[in-house]
């Protein structure tokens, strides 16, 4: 397991390196937003390589490769023509001169630990009892997943599509699973993850939820949630009215008025 921890702590605090220098030279930091799927992925593959292939390890890796190839091409497609996010231009303007270095640290590899943390479950499922069969709770783990990614892909879909239409345009998507949500896409991840832990558990690492647990956290409490809904009633009016009738996170009926 130690091997594993290593090699997929090494993977991407090189990646994240990498990508940091490549950001300074375009002046654009919102591309780390675009490799964290993708770099979930290559945990999984990593841990593979390292422990050895393994019926869990290739599930794992499967799964993830899926959930992150998916989010990767979302992002950029979304950020395409936009330039960089508004959440970098801040701390662009607060830092000045010294933000290619302050970035490095309170953006790439901060994200570079919490993608370590939050993968447990990938090395984890691929480095113990890689001997042991698939069973029960890999099953129930894989069709949590599946459920929790369909849920994100059909929400960040209703959403690019509302966004399309002009007439949209300051307005707020309250149709489809934005009906019993206001965040379809963080409920989806949030599924997904508690998926992949479950797969884990199959190998006895009870420990490896804490990827799970984190990944919670961020959504409901960090950069999910609680970020996006600082401002956006400032610049959706609308939104003040949704929130009254929508569940911020678990799916339930909308309330009425």
């Amino acid at each position: 397991m130690g091997a594993v921890m290593l090699a997929s702590g090494a993977l991407v605090a090189a990646a994240m390196i990498g990508l940091w220098a490549y950001s300074v030279r375009i002046a654009d930091a919102s591309i780390v937003d675009v490799f964290w799927g993708p770099g979930f992925a290559a945990i999984a593959w990593t841990s593979l390589a390292v422990a050895g292939p393994s019926p869990r390890a290739l599930l794992l890796a499967l799964l993830a490769s899926a959930w992150g190839a998916r989010l990767g091409v979302h992002l950029a497609l979304r950020r395409r023509g936009h330039g960089e996010d508004r959440r970098y231009r801040a701390l662009r303007q607060a830092h000045g001169a010294r933000f290619a270095l302050v970035s490095l640290f309170t953006v790439f590899l901060l994200q570079a630990g919490l993608m370590w943390a939050v993968s447990l479950p990938l090395q984890a499922g691929a480095a113990i009892a890689p001997g042991s069969p698939l069973g029960l709770l890999d099953a129930a783990g894989t069709a949590l997943f599946l459920v929790g990614l369909t849920f994100e892909s059909v929400g960040d879909a209703q959403l690019s599509h509302f966004l399309r239409d002009p007439a949209n345009r300051g307005r707020v998507m309250q149709g489809g699973l934005w009906r019993y949500t206001r965040h379809p896409n963080y409920f989806g991840d949030f599924l997904v993850w508690w998926g992949l832990g479950a797969v884990s558990l199959s190998t006895g690492a009870y420990w490896a939820l804490l990827g799970p647990a984190l990944m919670s956290f961020l959504l409901l409490r960090v950069s999910g949630v609680t970020l996006l809904e600082r401002t956006i009633g400032e610049r959706r009016p609308e939104y003040v009215s949704y929130a009254k009738r929508t569940s911020a996170f678990f799916p339930r009926p909308p309330r009425d008025g």
